[in-house]
């Protein structure tokens, strides 16, 4: 029964991605928006859902480790498996100007992330207020940035203008025509994320009991099945992004992804319930996820972002480092 649970949730997740994609570019150009804004916004959102409500259950339960492990975990793995998939079969070009606001805020939220791990030694509910106020920031500068491209290329489209007054002198109702569009592609994204969120619960939960008959530890647990688990959404609409031509759809979906797993799932996470940092593994007499888990998931992002913005373009042996990386930290995890 848990292995068809599995797969139905697969079933449901995948379908469930291909209709938010297709929601998610509908809103980008009615809106002249950014792919990879949307990406970093609304799609993260959505695909970030399982990371929250898996994280925030667990933290109020008192699995700590689970939320630590689940929200660190998913930053990896979003990173070095569901991007370096991506990059190692359609590398590419990417909107590096549109990129910097994600990438600066990430390393911006991290860093304090780091801060409340190394001092404090885990996550109180004012830490988790100040993560969120990040969040805030964020959607803010994001607006105020789209807002401004906008305006800047408002004199660059004439003939825009011209087919406008065109489709108003032919009676047709244009305006009623978007707004009937942006509705459905609404309605669209939240029942598909309502359905993400179901089909990883599915696939979370059957997991979870599938591993623990193995014994497996919580913290390992947590950071392996729960954070690839929760991470399926992101797999799935990487996949669907790519195969549709959406490139900088995907790309600012896992930024946005691991900038909410920080600002978001960690945030709500701590404030339902606050939490330590796991102790169950140690390298000599620190903490191995001050050695391993938190220098892991930065260094992935500097290898995805840096070479991206500075080039212009993502390369594919950057996917190929990152899966290197990726199948090393599945090893000690499940070694050590």
């Amino acid at each position: 029964m848990e292995f068809i649970l599995i797969i139905i949730g697969f079933i449901l997740l995948i379908k469930a991605a291909d209709y938010f994609v297709d929601a998610s570019t509908t809103i980008a150009k009615i809106f002249k928006v950014s792919e990879i804004v949307i990406g970093a916004t609304i799609v993260s959102i959505g695909t970030t859902l399982p990371e929250t409500m898996v994280s925030a259950t667990s933290a109020f339960k008192g699995h700590g480790d689970i939320a630590y492990g689940n929200a660190l975990g998913s930053i990896i793995c979003n990173t070095a498996l569901i991007s370096a998939l991506s990059l190692v079969f359609s590398p590419g070009k990417v909107e590096s100007k549109t990129l910097k606001i994600p990438v600066i805020f990430f390393f911006l939220s991290f860093a304090m992330y780091a801060i409340f791990a190394f001092i404090f030694g885990g996550f109180s509910r004012i830490a988790g207020f100040i993560l969120f106020s990040i969040f805030i920031l964020y959607v803010i500068a994001i607006i105020r940035n789209n807002k401004l491209k906008n305006s800047e290329q408002i004199e660059k489209i004439p003939e825009q203008v011209e087919k406008n007054i065109d489709d108003v002198l032919e009676g047709r109702n244009v305006k009623d025509n978007k707004t009937n569009d942006i509705i459905k592609s609404i309605m669209t994204i939240i029942i598909s994320a309502i359905v993400i969120a179901f089909a990883s619960n599915l696939l979370v939960d059957n997991g979870t009991a599938i591993a623990r008959k193995f014994h497996i530890p919580e913290s390992v647990i947590g950071i392996t099945m729960i954070a690839l688990g929760t991470s399926l959404p992101e797999l799935s609409t990487a996949i669907t992004s790519l195969v549709k031509g959406h490139s900088n759809l995907s790309i600012g979906n896992i930024i946005g992804a691991n900038f909410f797993n920080v600002v978001v799932v960690s945030a709500i996470a701590a404030i339902v319930g606050p939490f330590k940092i796991p102790t169950s593994k140690m390298i000599g007499n620190v903490n191995a996820s001050f050695i391993i888990d938190l220098p892991v998931a930065s260094i992935v992002m500097v290898i995805l972002c840096i070479p991206s913005i500075m080039n212009g373009r993502t390369k594919r042996w950057q996917g190929i480092l990152l899966l290197t990386i990726y199948a090393l930290f599945l090893i000690y995890q499940f070694k050590s």
